[in-house]
């Protein structure tokens, strides 16, 4: 089974934020509007945030909270994610680009 490779991640009820060191190739502007997106995420919405590569480059967002967590808002959540993609599509493009090209190897013309 492939596996995804993450990107970075906050997690509300440890109040951490993870940064992949194999991404330390992006520019600090970069890394810290991830840190920001993934911890303001968190905030708004509680549980945990991460953001994955699949092996074939498409960006994942994922989020999850723990079973006994009721001020969890999924629902919210999904909206959050969906607000993401829209608003931060530029990024997650160029995103998905750097993680072909160094990841993956690919080349573009």
């Amino acid at each position: 089974m492939e596996e995804n490779i993450v990107l970075c991640a906050a997690n509300s009820y440890e109040k951490k934020y993870y940064l992949n060191p194999e991404f330390g190739l992006l520019p600090e502007a970069v890394k810290d509007e991830l840190q920001a997106m993934c911890v303001l995420f968190t905030e708004e919405a509680g549980g945990i945030f991460e953001m994955l590569f699949d092996m074939d480059g498409e960006l994942l967002l994922r989020t999850e909270a723990d079973e006994m967590d009721a001020s969890y808002d999924e629902i919210g959540a999904g909206l959050l994610v969906k607000r993401l993609r829209s608003d931060k599509k530029e990024l997650f493009e160029q995103l998905t680009l750097f993680f072909k090209a160094v990841f993956l190897g690919e080349t573009f013309e």
